[in-house]
């Protein structure tokens, strides 16, 4: 007897429909999964069979097919497991013929029959979703994320008895757990650390709200302990919520890579900061034989990426980040397998101005030493800086900033300009508007143009340089509230982008 439940598996982050079939049939007694399963799938037949006896239920002792449709998928990791149990139940007659018609299974066996939370259950029920499913049994630890997809009957289960009980209509199937009262964020801003723990560094505080604000890359240059790290480090304190449909995007990815949180959106901007011993994989993204492992460039998905010490990364490494810079993806490829991973993030950084730090004047490095750590920050990807600040330390007269909240609200009025006048195009920030749209989206004034075209001229920017600075100029207009753009911000634009190493 033949039976074919729909499931779904994940590669890089979006679910894939699979059909599960399962054909039951006379002969010696074998079992075989076929569709291009990995290692643990070729090894559900253990945990399928334990969990079947372990629910009082039988395994038939009869030559039993598994096919994983489309074959030329290759299918990944545990979570299709219930759904195997399910066709070899219905293959047998242990559960009526059409019960589970139009219902998706999709959960994790454990060798007593219970039903674990699947990794990306949310990718996996949006996929379900797109084809028409309207009905999908998942592991009651995964309910709660599975009920964030509208139009989606979810049907909790515990274990594989209790799908069994329920669909044979002996017990009625359990309610969704409720939602958590307050949307989960990565940090609690309010009792983190606050700007206003910083002294002085007034032209770095003003490159910090503007990187929030625009979504520019921004990048510190100092000696050791002038307050680098600690401003940066601040960054989360001034994040303003994420979109309905970013933070949907947030959390689809965190649900991939089995970071989300159990049944709420994530509705902060992620804020990653890896250690600089990172590999191109860990920062890039990789993986083999059809599994994908998101880097950390994805998982700052619509937020940012904190890189400290950036001149002790693999300049391989830093290269290889050029392109997801202006591009807001990457493509992961491997023999037989291209995946196209989402990248949309601000890069943060922080170095210093040589191995010893110390800086011209007191510079104990070697030439070799100095050009060796220069060549590890190439040109092309210091042009992609829109801020690049020189960090000096605060003085000691220097007093306490504004607080994380009062600058908060200032990035939020600029980003209301922003969205205003962007209303009905495909670009979020004034980062996004490309160069020949900035006349219309950003236009200078007489004076603020002539200015721009001098500092081009005179510092020899490229084409890049001079869109960026351009972009730069309307979010600092935008914090300060004006509608047009003047010669004062394209001078204190081109102040924050500072001719560095």
């Amino acid at each position: 007897m033949l039976a074919a439940i729909p499931s779904a598996s994940v590669l890089g982050i979006d679910g894939h429909v699979v059909m599960v079939e399962v054909h039951v049939s006379h002969g010696l007694p074998a079992y075989g999964i076929v569709g291009l399963p990995d290692a643990v799938g070729r090894e559900s037949k253990e945990r399928v069979r334990a969990a079947i006896l372990s629910s009082g239920l039988e395994w038939p002792l009869q030559r039993i097919t598994v096919n994983l449709a489309p074959a030329i998928l290759r299918k990944a990791g545990a979570g299709l497991e219930a759904a195997i149990a399910c066709g070899v139940l219905l293959a047998s007659s242990q559960l009526p013929g059409g019960a589970l018609d139009h219902t998706a299974v999709l959960g994790e066996l454990g060798l007593d029959g219970r039903l674990h939370h699947v990794p990306g259950t949310l990718v996996l029920v949006d996929a379900l979703a797109r084809i028409g499913v309207r009905r999908i049994v998942v592991p009651t630890d995964s309910a709660r994320e599975a009920a964030l997809v509208s139009g989606v009957e979810v049907l909790p289960a515990g274990s594989l008895a209790e799908i069994h009980a329920c669909v044979k209509g002996e017990f009625p199937w359990s309610d969704v757990p409720p939602p958590d009262d307050e949307p989960w964020t990565p940090t609690d801003v309010d009792d983190g650390p606050d700007l206003e723990e910083v002294r002085g560094l007034t032209s770095a505080r003003r490159a910090l709200a503007a990187c929030v604000a625009g979504g520019h890359h921004l990048l510190f240059v100092g000696p050791p302990g002038v307050g680098k790290t600690m401003l940066a480090r601040r960054l989360p304190s001034i994040l303003t919520p994420l979109s309905n449909d970013d933070a949907f995007d947030v959390t689809r990815v965190h649900s991939a890579a089995g970071l989300a949180p159990a049944g709420a959106l994530i509705t902060a901007p992620p804020f990653r900061a890896p250690h600089h011993g990172a590999s191109g994989p860990a920062l890039i993204g990789g993986g083999s034989h059809g599994r994908i492992r998101l880097g950390e460039i994805t998982l700052a998905h619509r937020g940012y990426l904190f890189l400290d010490e950036l001149g002790e990364f693999n300049a391989s490494v830093l290269d290889a980040m050029r392109q997801p810079l202006e591009d807001g993806h990457v493509c992961v490829a491997r023999a037989g397998l291209s995946v196209e991973l989402p990248a949309d993030f601000v890069l943060v950084a922080c170095c210093n101005p040589c191995p010893c730090g110390l800086g011209e004047g007191s510079c104990r490095c070697s030439d070799v030493q100095r050009a060796r750590y220069r060549r590890r920050l190439s040109a092309p990807l210091l042009d992609r800086f829109d801020l690049r600040v020189c960090v000096g330390g605060p003085e000691r007269e220097d007093g306490p900033g504004e607080s994380s909240a009062v600058v908060r609200e200032h990035i939020e009025r600029a980003q209301l300009q922003q969205q205003a006048r962007l209303d009905g195009t495909p670009w979020r920030r004034n980062a996004d508007v490309p160069p020949r749209q900035l006349p219309r989206y950003a236009p200078l004034s007489d004076d603020a143009a002539t200015l721009l075209r001098d500092i081009a001229e005179f510092r020899a920017l490229s084409a890049r340089g001079v869109g960026r600075m351009w972009r730069v100029a309307r979010t600092l207009a935008d914090l300060d509230g004006d509608e047009a753009i003047t010669d004062v911000h394209v001078n204190e634009a081109s102040v924050l982008r500072e001719e560095i190493l």
